[in-house]
Formats: structure tokens, C-alpha cells, sequence
């Protein structure tokens, strides 16, 4: 429905008003469609707030968006500070293993909201949790204040880990 409605919106071209329009068109849009409006990394802040779940996990088209922001960003290495990860948005959910321990702790906020995650993000986040280099600190100091804040990672979690923290 969103890919039809996008079809209508963008017979005659790309409205000026594109912005106003619900994100989740822009899933299905291209950075280059929407140069006429504005940047690319304006593009990508708009699509980080669509639901990305639109489209599911495997999807060309959701890879092939993550793909063009990391380009748009300019991001060179696996690296991510917190100004593209705001950027990215939604989008954080789909990075790689070696882009979450890369970043060490910026990602772990971003994370936590997304649905799911592929074995390999699982085990990143697990290692970048464990290592204690975060601003959360290890796990045997973390406090129910902490718990709340990783809420949406608390699944991902093993026993090593949660059997550090403090009851």
C-alpha cells in the first residue's frame, strides 16, 4: 500500500512538501528522488524515524537503504559515533556485528529498541556489554536504573552476563 501511495504522491515529481508526508513513504524511495527537497542525510534522519519493519529484515530494499546511508554518511569504517547513529535511527537495527562492537557502547541505546536481532548482533551486544566499556559500566554494577535503561536488550542477554548482576 505504502509503495502505491508513494507511486501517487510522485506522479507529476517530487512534491516540495515531501517531508510532510508519513516516513514510512520514504522507505520506498530512493536518496537520489529525494535530492530535489533536501540532503541525503536529511533523507536518512526521515527514515530513520519510519518504521523500518515495514519491510522485512532480508529485503532488498531495506539493506539496500542501510547501504546508501552508510555511503551518504560517509561512514568510512565499521565505526559509528552518536551523531550518525542518531541519524541512522531504526536503521541501527540492521547493522552488523562488527559495526555494534566497532562502537562499542554509542549503539546500545539505539539498539534497545529494536524488535529482533540476528545471532551475530546478539553476540555483539553480549560483548560489548560485557567488556564493561560502557557508559553503564560492568555488569556487576549495574542497578535496576541500568536494567531499565537496556530494557529492550535485557533478551539478548546470557547467563555469564546475568549472573553479574547484583540482585
Amino acid at each position: 500500500q505504502l509503495s502505491c501511495l508513494l507511486k501517487m504522491v510522485t506522479l507529476h515529481g517530487i512534491p516540495k512538501d515531501l517531508d510532510s508526508y508519513p516516513k514510512d513513504l520514504l522507505l520506498f524511495l530512493s536518496p537520489s528522488d529525494y535530492a530535489a527537497t533536501g540532503s541525503c542525510s536529511q533523507f536518512f534522519i526521515n527514515v530513520g524515524k519510519a518504521n523500518v519493519d515495514v519491510l522485512p529484515r532480508e529485503a532488498p530494499r531495506r539493506q539496500q537503504l542501510l547501504l546508501e546511508a552508510l555511503a551518504c554518511l560517509n561512514i568510512p569504517g565499521t565505526e559509528i559515533d552518536e551523531e550518525n547513529a542518531e541519524v541512522l535511527g531504526r536503521l541501527v537495527c540492521d547493522l552488523a556485528g562488527e559495526y555494534i562492537r566497532s562502537s562499542g557502547g554509542r549503539l546500545l541505546k539505539d539498539l534497545s529498541h529494536c524488535g529482533s536481532f540476528l545471532p551475530e548482533q546478539e553476540e555483539a551486544i553480549r560483548d560489548v556489554l560485557s567488556s564493561g566499556n560502557t557508559t553503564f559500566g560492568p555488569p556487576a554494577a549495574w542497578s535496576a536504573f541500568t536494567l531499565s535503561e537496556l530494557s529492550g536488550l535485557i533478551p539478548v542477554l546470557d547467563h555469564s552476563i546475568l549472573q553479574q548482576i547484583p540482585k
